[in-house]
């Protein structure tokens, strides 16, 4: 198996789990919270879709993240800066991400559209490439990439079991 396609199989794994915790949900079943403190489905999947937008536009050098050059940001009209990617939230913020599903599924799914293009001609000797000094050692892409990954594979598995408390709860 080649780089490209084992990142593309890990991604598109990424993507299944967020669709299957977010699909046929209300708004208010993606903002249920199991207890006061807790993530909801909305925050978990607009969170590690806004970290996947920021770290492959930075690693891959791109023109901007999809959150802000094509609209997203406007269209889920959270009280964040545009900057904001839930990173170090508060409880109070993590509650005003309220979104309905289309929307979340709409803005992961052109996240992730624009990831694969990025990975598809990935060699070895790219994945070597440092993207970030800021970190000892510094991290390189291929590092970037399978941080990327764990986050939001951990994520979409949090978010599914929101949605299995959600559900039990009726």
């Amino acid at each position: 198996m080649r780089s490209p396609d084992l990142l593309a199989d890990a991604f598109g794994r990424v993507q299944e789990a967020v669709h299957e915790a977010v699909e046929g949900l209300s708004e208010e079943e993606l903002a249920h919270r199991p207890d006061p403190d807790a993530n909801s489905i909305a925050w978990l999947v607009w969170h590690l879709t806004r970290i996947q937008d920021d770290h492959i536009t930075d690693a891959f050098g791109l023109d901007g993240q999809l959150w802000t050059r094509d609209g997203w940001a406007d269209r889920f009209a959270l009280p964040f800066g545009p900057g904001a990617t839930g990173f170090g939230h508060t409880s109070a913020q993590v509650a005003k991400v309220r979104a309905p599903a289309d929307l979340l599924l709409d803005y992961h799914d052109a996240v992730h559209a624009r990831t694969l293009e990025q990975v598809k001609d990935v060699t070895n000797a790219d994945l070597e490439r440092v993207v970030d000094t800021s970190w000892n050692p510094p991290v390189t892409l291929g590092v970037r990439l399978i941080s990327v990954i764990a986050d939001d594979l951990q994520h979409a598995g949090q978010a599914a079991y929101v949605r299995g408390l959600a559900e039990r709860r009726g």
